[in-house]
């Protein structure tokens, strides 16, 4: 009679079969698979674990002392990454860490000795020896300053502001920013300068009998030098046409610091002179009638326009009737306008033009000024002047 086991887990009758090294084949063995598991930390086929980034990061940023107390936090936490995660990278940290916690001391030092103090005075000092010698260069609008020991037709470089109600080389009436990514050389920063800033100063100066004939316009552009330290500012002003003479008190006259009254005035007025400035190049009218009949055409309707604005704004009424009656000769002047623009010879232009010139700026236009508090010379038209009042156009380059 055969004697059954005892209880308990079947055991095998055969041993397993065994692979070429002794291994068993197959399950059941360790977890159930059939192969060992790699353990965390270890890659299979030999392959490194990889170098923790955080590691990286703060030894880069302790050896450019660039944000030290970063780089120290940085340190730590790769430490802590590279213990759990069982990556590379245990030296980088550590010699992070060691960087960044010098570069730490070193800036607490800094600010506790008052060096960073020292510091700043020694860059604020250098980027005024640096604007003194020509790196940079800046005027702004409204400002008035002079150029010691030199003029505006040299090569100013060196420029104190003062203040517009003194004597006074020059005041800036325009700022105009460029756009342009390369310099665009100096004869084409000239070409655009002279048209911005002429076309500027009505802006700036609305009233133009308040402008003396002494005055020229100037201008100042960016150097090829200055252009690769970020300036692309071309500086409009107003300066003496004597080098060695001053002007005084501002010229600017627009809409905060006008009245409403004197402000309505000029701005119609600004209409007439814009376009009495398009006259033709050609200084005889026997040259080029059929340019100058179309330059009356436009002077006729800017006369228009300008007479419609004065007789819809409601004036005070110590201006009311003076105003009026110059409304009235600007009228009279459109007519004679109109008529030389449909002159048929250079005879018939001239005795028009005449005529309505002197409607311009008579004693209508002398009375208005008068009840409003604006100026009441008319400006001088001499054939010396180019472009009205401002005269010609001159620039420098900025060292």
């Amino acid at each position: 009679m055969a004697i059954p086991p005892p209880p308990g887990p079947q055991q095998p009758q055969d041993p397993p079969p065994q692979g070429a090294y002794g291994q068993p084949y197959g399950p059941p063995y360790g977890n159930g698979l059939p192969y060992q598991t790699w353990g965390q930390g270890y890659s299979p086929y030999s392959r490194p674990a990889p170098v923790n980034g955080l590691a990286v990061a703060a030894l880069v940023l302790g050896i450019m002392c660039f944000l030290p107390a970063v780089g120290l936090i940085l340190g730590l936490i790769a430490l802590a990454q590279i213990k759990r995660r069982g990556e590379r990278g245990r030296g980088l940290a550590i010699g992070g860490i060691a960087m960044s916690s010098l570069g730490l001391a070193l800036l607490v030092l800094f600010f506790a000795t008052g060096s960073a103090s020292e510091f700043w005075e020694g860059v604020k000092d250098g980027a005024r020896e640096a604007r003194d010698a020509g790196v940079t260069f800046s005027v702004k609008k409204g400002e008035c300053f002079d150029v010691p020991g030199g003029s505006l037709e040299g090569e100013p470089y060196k420029v104190r502001t003062v203040s517009c109600s003194g004597r006074h080389q020059a005041e800036v009436f325009a700022d105009y920013k460029l756009t342009d990514a390369r310099y665009p050389g100096t004869a084409t920063l000239t070409e655009i300068a002279e048209e911005k800033c002429f076309a500027l100063q009505s802006a700036y100066a609305m009233d133009v009998w308040a402008i003396p004939d002494y005055v020229d316009v100037y201008y100042f552009t960016p150097t090829r030098e200055s252009w690769r330290f970020g300036d692309r500012a071309i500086n409009c002003m107003f300066g003496h046409t004597d080098a060695k003479s001053k002007l005084t008190g501002s010229l600017r006259r627009d809409a905060g610091t006008l009245t409403g009254d004197q402000f309505a005035y000029l701005q119609a007025d600004v209409l007439l002179y814009d376009a009495l400035d398009t006259v033709p190049d050609a200084a005889n009218v026997e040259d080029d009638l059929p340019g100058h009949r179309a330059w009356a055409e436009r002077v006729a309707a800017a006369l228009s326009e300008q007479t419609r604005n004065l007789r819809t704004h409601e004036w005070q009424d110590d201006a009311d009737k003076p105003v009026a009656d110059q409304a009235k000769a600007l009228e009279r002047a459109r007519e004679e306008w109109r008529k030389a623009a449909e002159a048929t010879d250079a005879d018939a232009f001239y005795t028009h033009y005449d005529k309505g010139s002197a409607l311009l700026e008579g004693r209508a236009a002398i009375t208005a000024r008068e009840a409003l508090g604006l100026a009441t010379t008319p400006p001088s038209h001499d054939s010396d002047d180019s472009e009205g009042s401002g005269g010609d156009t001159r620039g420098e380059e900025r060292v």
